[in-house]
């Protein structure tokens, strides 16, 4: 007998609540993509044929400036420790694949795909987005994002503004280009490319401007 699954929040499946386990199991049988497979992992499920839910073991992470402990199997995603052993639900599920950026962290201050990326092979510090302000003070990408009003729906934007905020940790003066490539991997379903280099461009005049006389707020302005 397996467990209930809650397949409500699946993008390949939609708000089917009333669906059978073994419809789940059949559908992650012939699921090439491996998509519902993962997702069995994370509900800690036994898929027929493929082997054992590996055994639980503890991870210590240093998340957001914080030490954690953490039970979890090896080979789940960090993204779903984040989410749902630390409830930090800013990093978002987009695709599973690590193609669209939505689940996008910093690990060891360089931009990752936590959707794939296991715990077991963490290897640093992580930064998620409700990490990134300093001391009560707004990061100024988040800044740069309001001034702009680049969110739309909103659901890409924290994977946005985390792969833009790895961009000007390490060139503090981008030009389109630059910006155009550190971005290509991060996906915005409801096309608001222009907003976001606007933003980042914004954010990128305020490490040029004498910090000690401006403030975040007053970035680009």
């Amino acid at each position: 007998m397996v467990n209930t699954i809650d397949a409500r929040h699946h993008p390949c499946l939609g708000r089917l609540p009333g669906r059978p386990d073994a419809f789940l199991l059949l559908l992650a049988w012939f699921d090439s993509g491996s998509m519902l497979k993962r997702l069995l992992l994370r509900r800690s499920i036994l898929i027929p044929g493929m082997g054992g839910v590996a055994s639980m073991n503890k991870f210590v992470l240093m998340v957001n400036g914080e030490k954690v402990e953490v039970q979890a199997q090896p080979e789940m995603p960090l993204l779903w420790v984040l989410r749902d052993k630390l409830k930090l639900t800013g990093s978002k599920y987009g695709c599973g694949i690590a193609q669209c950026g939505a689940c996008t962290v910093h690990v060891n201050g360089s931009p990752m795909r936590s959707c794939v990326l296991p715990v077991s092979a963490v290897s640093g510090p992580v930064t998620t987005i409700e990490g990134l302000a300093e001391g009560g003070e707004l990061h100024p990408l988040q800044n740069a994002w309001i001034q702009h009003d680049v969110a739309q729906c909103g659901y890409c934007q924290a994977g946005q503004i985390m792969s833009a905020a790895a961009l000007l940790a390490k060139n503090k003066n981008p030009d389109d280009d630059d910006i155009d490539q550190a971005m290509a991997g991060n996906y915005c379903r409801c096309g608001t490319y222009i907003r976001v280099r606007k933003a980042i461009h914004t954010a990128a005049a305020y490490y040029d401007a004498d910090t000690s006389s401006t403030k975040v707020t007053g970035a680009g302005q």
